[in-house]
Order: C-alpha cells, then sequence, then structure tokens
C-alpha cells in the first residue's frame, strides 16, 4: 500500500509541476507559446502511438500512457530513460537467462505429455508446452482453507528435513512468533548439517531487513538472500517488480505455497481484520521439484553460488510412494516474459468452464479482457462467483474492488463479501475438474508487475476440498446486490478518478 500512496503522490506532483510549467511557458513566452503547445502535443501523440504500436499488453503499459498524457515532456523522457535501462538491464537479462536455464530441469514425462494431446487439455498443455512447467501424475496434494491448519504442518515438515530447506517469501515479520517458531527450527537444522536458505521481498519484508538483514542470518549459518532491494532504488529501474511468491521446500520432496505469508496475521494470531481468510497447499511428490527449480532460479541470479541443479533433485522414488492422482503443475511468471502466464491462466479457465467458476481473490482491479471473459461465462449460464472481502485491509484499494460491481452483476456474475473478515486466498475451481492455488491476486500488479507463482491441478483429489472451501465461505458472506452496487452520482464519480489510477495500484 505504501507504494501504492508513493505512486498517486508522484503522478500528483508530476501534474501540479506540468501546471507550473505551463504558467511560466505562458508568461514568459506570450503567442510562441501556441507554437511550443503544438510541438508538444505531437511528441505526445507521438510517444502514445509508439506504445500502443509496440505495447504486448495495454494493460501493463497503461500507467506510462497515463503518465504521459498528464505531463507530456517530464513522462516521456522518464520513459524513454526507464525503456533504455530496461532494455539494457544486466539484471533483467540475467534473470531471464537464470529462469530459461531453471526450466531446462524440468523434465517432460512422455506418458503425460500424450495423455495431455489425448484428452485436449488446453490449460496443460500451454503449461507444458508454451511456458514450460511439466505436469505430474503421482503427488499427494493437501488443500488447507486457513493459514492456521498448514503452519503446524509447515513445522512437521521443517522438523523433518535431511538435505535442504528453501523459503522464499514477500512478507516475513521479523517480531512475529510465526517467524520466530520457524527461525528456531532453522538454527536447529543448520546444526545437523541442513543447507537452509531464505529469500525475502526487499520491500515486503522491508522491516525484515533492518531486524534480520542476510548477515545476521548468515552468522546463524542461514544462507539468506534480499530480492530487489529497496536501498538499491537509485541503481534499479525494477523497483516495480516484487518477489510475491510464497514457497517453502523441504528436500526437493515436499512444497508448501498458497496465500499466506509468514507473518502472525496471516494464521490470525494476530486479527487486524477480523478472520484472516488465507489457504495453503502441500505438495509431496515429483511435482515439488518444480518449485525448487523456481527457487534455484532467482537464487541464482543474487547469489555467486552456481550449484547444478541435479545437486538438489531427490533420489525417492515418488511412482512407488504415491497412486496417480490427476496432474499437477506448478507454475510461476515473470513480468520480464511476454507470456503472462497468471493471466492466461485465469482466462483460459474462465473461458473454459461449463457449470461453474468460483473464485476467492482480496483485490479485484481487472482490464477489459477479464471483465469480458467474467462476463461471457455469466451470460452463458456459468455460474460464476467472486468471494471478496467485507473487512479490507486497504480502504482506497477496496473502494476501486467495489467499482466493478455494478457491471459486474448486471452480467448475472455474484459478488460475496466474506463477513467474517479478510480474504487474502488466490483460488480459482471449475467444473470439479480444474483448479488453481497460489500467490496471484486479481490486479494488475500480481497479473503484469510481480513474480508470482501457482499450482494448476486438474482431476486431483483435493478439488473437492477446495469447492468445499469455497461454497462454505459463500455460506458465510453477504450476496452483493444491484441495488448496493448502484453507485451514487457523488460515489460514481469518486470510483472513475479510482479507476484513472487503477493500473497504478
Amino acid at each position: 500500500m505504501l507504494m501504492t500512496i508513493i505512486r498517486i503522490a508522484l503522478v500528483a506532483f508530476g501534474v501540479i509541476a506540468q501546471l507550473f510549467v505551463w504558467l511560466w511557458l505562458l508568461l514568459f513566452l506570450g503567442n510562441e507559446f501556441i507554437i511550443f503547445e503544438l510541438v508538444y502535443m505531437l511528441i505526445e501523440v507521438a510517444l502514445v502511438l509508439a506504445i500502443i504500436k509496440n505495447t504486448h499488453s495495454i494493460s501493463k503499459d497503461l500507467p506510462w500512457l497515463i503518465v504521459i498524457l498528464i505531463f507530456p515532456v517530464a513522462g516521456a523522457l522518464f520513459y524513454l530513460i526507464v525503456r533504455a535501462s530496461l532494455n539494457r538491464s544486466p539484471l533483467i537479462k540475467k534473470i531471464d537467462k537464470s529462469i530459461n536455464e531453471s526450466k531446462k530441469h524440468l523434465r517432460e514425462n512422455p506418458a503425460v505429455v500424450q495423455q495431455i494431446k489425448d484428452q485436449h487439455l488446453g490449460d496443460l498443455y500451454y503449461l507444458t508446452k508454451i511456458v514450460g512447467f511439466p505436469a505430474y501424475q503421482k503427488n499427494k496434494i493437501s488443500y488447507y482453507s486457513l493459514g492456521d491448519y498448514v503452519f503446524p504442518e509447515m513445522l512437521k515438515a521443517l522438523k523433518k528435513a535431511k538435505k535442504y530447506i528453501f523459503i522464499e517469501y514477500y512478507i516475513i515479520g521479523p517480531d512475529s512468533t510465526m517467524w520466530q517458531e520457524i527461525l528456531a527450527i532453522l538454527e536447529a537444522k543448520v546444526k545437523d548439517g541442513v543447507d537452509v536458505r531464505v529469500m525475502y521481498d526487499g520491500w515486503g519484508s522491508i522491516s525484515m531487513e533492518h531486524k534480520y538483514p542476510p548477515s545476521r542470518l548468515r552468522a546463524k549459518g542461514i544462507k539468506c538472500i534480499t530480492f530487489n532491494k529497496v536501498s538499491n532504488i537509485l541503481g534499479s529501474l525494477v523497483l516495480n517488480n516484487r518477489d510475491h511468491r510464497k514457497m517453502m521446500i523441504i528436500d526437493g520432496e515436499i512444497a508448501f505455497s498458497g496465500g499466506i505469508n509468514l507473518d502472525d496475521n496471516y494464521i490470525n494470531r494476530s486479527r487486524p481484520h477480523g478472520e484472516w481468510k488465507d489457504n495453503g497447499i502441500k505438495i509431496e511428490g515429483k511435482a515439488a521439484w518444480s518449485f525448487t527449480a523456481q527457487f534455484l532460479a532467482l537464487w541464482h541470479v543474487y547469489s555467486d553460488e552456481k550449484e547444478g541443479y541435479v545437486n538438489f533433485q531427490p533420489n525417492t522414488d515418488f511412482a512407488a510412494t504415491f497412486k496417480p492422482n490427476g496432474l499437477t503443475a506448478p507454475y510461476s511468471t515473470s513480468p520480464f516474459e511476454k507470456e503472462y502466464v497468471g493471466e492466461n491462466i485465469y482466462l483460459n479457465i474462465i473461458n473454459s468452464a461449463k457449470e461453474y467458476v468460483y473464485m476467492y481473490t482480496p483485490y479485484l482491479i481487472l482490464d477489459e479482457s477479464m471483465i469480458i471473459a467474467l462476463e461471457l461465462a455469466a451470460k452463458r449460464g456459468v455460474d460464476v462467483r467472486i468471494i471478496v472481502p467485507n473487512d479490507p485491509d486497504w480502504k482506497i484499494i477496496f473502494d476501486v474492488t467495489c467499482s466493478y460491481f455494478e457491471r459486474l452483476i448486471k452480467s448475472d456474475v455474484k459478488i460475496y463479501r466474506y463477513l467474517p473478515g479478510f480474504i487474502h486466498s488466490k483460488v480459482f475451481i471449475s467444473d470439479d475438474t480444474i483448479a488453481t492455488v497460489g500467490s496471484i491476486n486479481m490486479d494488475y500488479r500480481s497479473l503484469y508487475h510481480h513474480f508470482e507463482c501457482g499450482v494448476y491441478l486438474y482431476k486431483v483429489s483435493a478439488l473437492g476440498d477446495i469447492k468445499k472451501d469455497l461454497l462454505e465461505a459463500c455460506n458465510k458472506s453477504h450476496s452483493v446486490s444491484l441495488k448496493e452496487a448502484t453507485p451514487t452520482l457523488p460515489r460514481s464519480i469518486y470510483q472513475a478518478i479510482l479507476r484513472f489510477f487503477a493500473p497504478m495500484l
């Protein structure tokens, strides 16, 4: 939220500065100001058209268009500087190279590939053949409807670690009892010779940077990296691209993901917004290896250690341990790739739904393609339900979320506000067949600007638990009526202003 405030403040400052520039030019240039304005306008139009022509996603580049249209000279110069810097950024090239290298170690099972082709499983074909994340057959998948339930399982798994523990989270609360309990186990495991690594985002875990910087954890024997340090703000032009992923991997055999971060509110030990409704997912089996590779991809960007991936591959015979259980495909997203994987998976699920599609999201800040997909699904008779918070963490963001209600409800999309408190889960389920669980919100930041992760599930046994959870949440929620969703004139104007800034939130 702090970054949102900073972004809006910068835009506001730019507008005010631009007005002063115009006033100064008008006073000192007189009639020549008209000629200046024409040149000014031509530069503005040319740059906007260039962005539109070359964009891979108009939604992703919309913030730039807004900035340039509001104050063309400053916005245009900043855009050109940033684009030039990004194109030659060694950090971005390093990230792309490391991610591509990691995918070389995600081997496909020919039998699974054939199954995907024979059954025309389009989403999985997209993930495996286009994006490079294989699907796995024999895994045990456990879904947890609250962070309260998954945390004890995390502790049990950490205590059983024999080779390595990899932890990567957007937020780690250094003073939280959740982190302290985990840290105690990590310190003990280091003494047992376990390779323990922690990676957290420099912005999301900014307090961690002060109380548990990498140097302090390294002194305990725990390898630690800060992803995209805030202190590098002057030397980094990827400040906007955060590591929003949530993953915990034990020995390449067990992986945890979902919506929870490592802080007390995620497991309801603190309750600033009523019940914090979050989720967790545990993967036991070969699919856990995909998370290992994804972790190492970002770790190698900042670490001088370049161990071979083979050093971390488990030797367990998963085929003998687990029975066939549908298909599981862990995946991750990068803001520097042409494929917007998170958005595409969500769109594919919505577009292919025949009976129902239910979803959790804390934030609903949508582009036109997502709105149309939801509307068309409901109009063809699909039961579309979106569960959002009743007690939001940031009011301004929730006001933007509410601005979409009227249009969606008019198209028969059902909106539910979760009465016990705050929804932080990011879950989709459709037709008792498909689900995805992960870190990806339905907003511009998650879909276009952040590093994210998720798990795509096809006909796994845990789908029943996921559906049951969402239906129970609907029963605890208030169904928003069209009358409630229809704003007054002043509120409609307020929402229009917010929607103008929506791509920057």
